[in-house]
């Protein structure tokens, strides 16, 4: 293992707990407020971050370039702002483990719209470790009529299609733009869905105050960690450690909610995990020479 590999996993594994405490500060928040006022939040707390983190790098000038796909980043940030009202409407009903175990099938639907929208190929053993991976998902659902109904998985897996899909248009527009127009933009579009929560906006109390620091510090940390990740190792060899998100959740949810997973759920995450863990793994051959 490379200097850089191990770098990278070493931030990953620091992306993922970052990102499972934002996550179970949405949790706490959407006991407060509207999902769409909760993700206006997220938007508008990590925004001046963000900007600091932008004058820093020096980069403000790659944010207002020609070059810029501004249909892209627009598409983009609708469904992010779509993707965090739907995981937030999730997680008023779920634990973070079951909400995990759901989004833990994105990867297996990015490979999916990779052939149409990226023009890859994917391979008839790739389809099988699909199949099997939403196979984990019905499973982690439970098989009774009423969990396949249940409006909070439901809202999770759609999070989880929109996330998916947000993720390979970012692929699109990494192609000739850094990644910080990415996170910049993405942001930005968070912010600005403060506008449609107008109407229904509560309001913010000085005790939420520590809550929403939590959420712009562990969200904008998250955020450079998983950059980070990508940034000094190999993709295969990185991108199963986000599984670690998995065991976060089941701390958090059992430290601060009392509560674990059944054995549904971990049977369906067990099943998830091993189609994407092969998906990944199979890239792997193919990056090297990609980079060649």
């Amino acid at each position: 293992m490379t200097a850089g590999t191990l770098r990278g996993i070493v931030a990953m594994l620091a992306a993922c707990a970052c990102f499972a405490c934002m996550d179970a500060l949405l949790k706490a928040l959407a006991g407060h407020f509207p999902p769409l006022q909760v993700t206006a939040l997220r938007g508008l707390t990590s925004l001046p971050l963000v900007c600091l983190y932008v004058l820093w790098r020096r980069e403000a000038g790659a944010l207002f370039s020609r070059r810029l796909r501004w249909g892209l980043h627009l598409l983009r940030g609708v469904l992010t702002i779509v993707m965090l009202v739907l995981f937030t409407t999730g997680l008023k009903t779920l634990g973070l483990a079951e909400a995990y175990t759901l989004t833990f099938v994105a990867p297996l639907v990015i490979t999916m719209l990779s052939v149409p929208l990226l023009g890859e190929r994917v391979r008839p053993r790739h389809w099988v470790a699909i199949a099997a991976g939403f196979g984990g998902v019905l499973v982690a659902l439970r098989p009774s009529q009423a969990a396949l109904v249940s409006t909070g998985a439901l809202a999770i897996l759609a999070a989880a299609a929109a996330y998916a899909l947000a993720n390979v248009l970012g692929r699109l527009a990494s192609r000739t733009e850094p990644s910080v127009t990415l996170v910049f933009w993405t942001t930005v579009s968070l912010a600005l869905a403060g506008l449609l929560a107008l109407p229904q906006w509560a309001p913010v109390r000085p005790e939420h105050a520590p809550m929403l620091a939590g959420l712009a510090v562990s969200g904008f940390l998250g955020q450079l960690a998983i950059t980070e990740a990508f940034r000094h190792g190999q993709a295969a060899a990185i991108a199963p450690f986000e599984y670690s998100a998995l065991a976060w959740g089941i701390a958090l949810d059992w430290l601060v909610w009392r509560a674990v997973p059944d054995g549904w759920t971990l049977a369906g995450a067990a099943v998830i995990v091993a189609s994407g863990l092969y998906l990944v793994r199979r890239e792997a051959p193919r990056q090297p020479a990609a980079a060649a």
